[in-house]
């Protein structure tokens, strides 16, 4: 069965991270993703470090379910051959810095005159005005600006700390997704073509904005330091690892009690009530801690489970993916691929009923697809070889001659 997107075609001229998970998630539901790149070594993520087969793991997480067209796009024919491509697509997908897309002369206006349908998508960094608009950025910078290391430390007065994985790379590839998704919605029922425009900087401080931001809601009664609630997570050592422990409610709160093993604390005058737990915070979770402690992970999740208390072990990477939970969702697949080989993936995370996706297809080689993708655009086997020659296109393998067999 086909993916719900089956019959739309991207053209994707994004690197890094934030564009090409957008893609990605978009090839993964059905879309036809091609991404194109410069014949001079294509996305940076291909030569980041841990590889395999000529293959990065950061390439290969992705970029799946995509072909890859090669072509320079400082030369005219190269420049005409995107063009071409397209005309026929649904969407174009481009992360340059402000300005840049304009210079290389696929603005708007240059797109929508080949294709005035066509769903237009500029992803930013900073956002496409202001101060910090052009200039180059990556994750932690975003991390910093946003206030989302701040967020990480805890509160205002402590060291801003950056969250171990970048997450505001990842959150705009999701927004973008979903953005894109829903402009090609608006198409069908409006008939209109959407520009969707976002940045990295909005897509953070709009996902902080739901729970972090509470002291800056009430406009004229902000708060002008945020103070940590409590200067403890809850992460809980036992005798050998850690487990965590979250309780919200009164209910779990006495069952928590039952669990350790301590009635006496449901007298205690500082927990007597949700509002006093969260005041006295900082002793309750010491007082949670000590007892956690003397005991396996195994023996507590056991004495917790029985009394529904919300708990889970804390894994490393690799003790998840051997987890029995993670394995009975069936998010991560293996599967091979011709030059990586054996590959781990997590699928993606949305599954349709209407739609048993087949296995993925692993990212291509740079300009894998050139041949085959210009060829439907009406290229025949002497125009390709030629320019194929003249460096215009990029070739993955072999010779020209090779790759028109």
């Amino acid at each position: 069965m086909t993916g719900p997107l089956h019959g739309i075609r991207v053209i994707d001229l994004t690197a890094m991270v934030s564009g090409p998970m957008a893609t990605m998630m978009l090839a993964d539901q059905g879309a036809e993703v091609i991404k194109v790149e410069n014949p001079a070594g294509g996305d940076f993520t291909r030569l980041a470090a841990n590889r395999q087969g000529g293959f990065a793991a950061s390439y290969l997480n992705n970029n799946r379910n995509k072909r890859s067209v090669a072509l320079n796009l400082k030369d005219p024919e190269g420049k005409n051959a995107l063009l071409k491509l397209i005309a026929g697509a649904d969407v174009f997908v481009q992360n340059f810095r402000p300005g840049v897309i304009e210079r290389m002369g696929f603005d708007e206006d240059a797109v929508r005159k080949v294709a005035p349908d066509i769903v237009y998508v500029s992803i930013s960094g900073f956002g496409e005005n202001g101060p910090y608009a052009d200039r180059p950025v990556y994750d932690p910078l975003i991390q910093g600006l946003s206030g989302l290391a701040s967020v990480q430390a805890g509160s205002d007065q402590h060291r801003p700390q950056l969250v171990r994985t970048i997450l505001p790379d990842k959150l705009t590839g999701v927004t973008a997704a979903q953005a894109i998704t829903a402009a090609l919605f608006a198409r069908e029922r409006t008939g209109a073509a959407q520009h969707v425009r976002l940045s990295m900087l909005d897509a953070v401080i709009a996902f902080l904005w739901g729970s972090d931001m509470g002291s800056q809601t009430f406009v004229q009664h902000e708060l002008p330091q945020q103070a940590a609630a409590s200067f403890q997570d809850l992460i809980y050592e036992t005798t050998n690892g850690y487990i965590t422990v979250a309780v919200q409610n009164d209910r779990e709160w006495r069952a928590l009690l039952k669990a350790l093993d301590k009635p006496e604390w449901a007298d205690d005058p500082r927990f007597l009530t949700a509002e006093l737990r969260q005041r006295n915070i900082d002793a309750r979770l010491e007082l949670t801690q000590s007892v956690l402690r003397t005991d396996t992970s195994e023996f507590w999740l056991e004495q917790l489970q029985a009394e529904n208390v919300p708990s889970a072990p804390v894994l490393n990477r690799h003790q998840m993916i051997s987890h029995p939970q993670v394995a009975a969702t069936g998010i991560i697949r293996e599967y091979d691929h011709p030059q990586a080989g054996r590959l781990r993936q997590a699928r993606a995370a949305a599954r349709f009923s209407g739609a048993e996706l087949p296995p993925p297809a692993g990212a291509p080689a740079l300009g894998a697809d050139t041949f085959a993708v210009l060829r439907a655009c009406g290229y025949d086997d002497a125009t390709l070889a030629d320019l194929a020659e003249r460096g215009v296109l990029g070739i993955p393998l072999g010779n020209p001659k090779e790759n028109l067999e």
